[in-house]
């Protein structure tokens, strides 16, 4: 708002009224209006301090939920090793195939093959292993060497329809195969 400069508050000829009144030390101006006083520097490292200790608990969370489940599954598959060997259903060498799947590789691990497509297999330790190795000379000529996982309770969880299967199912079906 535009005023006569002689103190009353008067509108200058040519100018619009103020959508709202001046106050004392309101300067307005390229600054704008001031930040309310809980937008400080103070408030907004606390916001982010509360942010990540919310995101540090739900890692944590989920870390314990997933270890749960792998101590889960770890006991269906020492339960199917001792009903695999009661049976009498006898182990194979398992074979891993390279990350790009164009070679396979033999290796020093007996086990039962949980997947039709030989990705997955359990070892007659009661090991969990996802048979994709890096390969190469090396393996070609002394075998891969496989490293357990840790077991999932439902194999292919996350992936297209029709893949993901329970693991007490997978090692029901391996066990009426034979």
């Amino acid at each position: 708002m535009t005023t006569d400069g002689d103190g009353t508050g008067r509108t200058a000829p040519g100018s619009s009224p103020s959508p709202r009144p001046e106050r004392d030390g309101d300067r307005g101006g390229a600054a704008g209006p001031r930040a309310p006083a809980t937008d400080g520097p103070d408030d907004v490292a606390a916001w982010r301090a509360r942010r990540t200790e919310a995101a540090a608990h739900q890692a944590a969370e989920l870390e314990r939920r997933r270890a749960l489940e792998s101590a889960e599954a770890a006991v269906l598959l020492r339960e199917f090793v001792a009903e695999a060997q009661r049976r009498g259903i006898a182990p194979v060498p398992l074979q891993a195939r390279s990350y790009a799947g164009d070679a396979t590789y033999r290796t020093r691990t007996l086990g039962w093959y949980l997947r039709k497509n030989r990705t997955l297999a359990v070892g007659t330790d009661g090991s969990f292993y996802v048979l994709s190795v890096p390969g190469g000379l090396s393996a070609r000529l002394r075998g891969a060497v496989l490293t357990a996982s840790d077991p999932p309770l439902v194999l292919g969880k996350g992936g297209r329809d029709g893949e993901s299967i329970s693991l007490a199912d997978a090692l029901a079906l391996v066990l009426e195969r034979g």
